[in-house]
């Protein structure tokens, strides 16, 4: 059924539970969830061209009358939040007012009952994702800690990790700090492998450029005073060289 007559049908959401406010993640998912999402708003270059959507622990709804999945974090491209995003129609991902599902969704595996593997890979088949990816840092249910597939012909595929999964972004896992946390990091990177960073390293390398800027100024003056004061050591009047 189209967007366009979805959007004529007055579909009752009223019996959905969107949110429950259960608490349920760990420390170490609920932080790598925050690094993906907020870099992707703070340098993704996409963004200056084209909207998207990136969210955490949020409810996608393919129909009213399903029970949502709720992935750990996705993306989607080329759609934007409701103006009155308060109202419930408008509080989770429902695929009949986006238009579509999610272009991609992770998720980070925490034990062996989530069904990352199982139910949610073919789920997430039969709902059209295209990309989908297992994080398994602890190897609970995967030979690898990255896992990522492609949607071909209805099934998923494994796919290269030095390929692009949306334009201009692929996925690296980065040994490094985060919010004052020594660890093993999945991250975003541009297509040529740079990281994408969160808003706090962009000012801290944009701090440190300054200092370098700063730096290189003073040492051309004191060259220049130098100079100068040899000129002068020498008879000549710098000022009308």
């Amino acid at each position: 059924m189209s967007k366009e007559l979805l959007s004529e049908i007055e579909l009752d959401v009223s019996h959905l539970i969107t949110e429950d406010d259960t608490p349920v993640d760990n420390l170490p998912s609920e932080k790598q969830q925050r690094l993906l999402v907020e870099t992707l708003y703070s340098g993704w270059q996409i963004g200056q061209e084209r909207k998207f959507l990136a969210a955490a622990n949020v409810g996608v709804f393919n129909w009213v009358k399903q029970n949502p999945v709720v992935p750990d974090m996705f993306i989607s491209l080329d759609v934007e939040v409701a103006g009155n995003w308060w109202k419930k129609e408008h509080r989770s991902y429902f695929t009949w007012e986006f238009g579509k599902p999610p272009d991609l969704v992770l998720e980070i595996v925490s034990n062996k009952e989530g069904g990352e593997n199982t139910d949610k890979l073919g789920r997430y088949a039969w709902m059209k994702v295209q990309v989908y990816i297992i994080y398994d840092p602890m190897k609970h249910i995967m030979k690898e800690a990255l896992t990522i597939y492609k949607l071909e012909g209805g099934t998923y595929q494994l796919y290269a990790s030095d390929k692009d999964l949306l334009p201009n972004l692929r996925l690296t896992l980065w040994q490094g700090e985060f919010e004052s946390k020594q660890d093993t990091w999945l991250r975003w990177t541009d297509s040529q492998g740079n990281l994408i960073l969160s808003g706090r390293e962009l000012a801290e390398y944009e701090r440190q450029e300054k200092e370098r800027e700063r730096q290189e100024k003073e040492v051309a003056l004191a060259r220049a005073e130098r100079l100068a004061a040899k000129l002068k050591e020498l008879g000549i009047d710098p000022e009308i060289l």
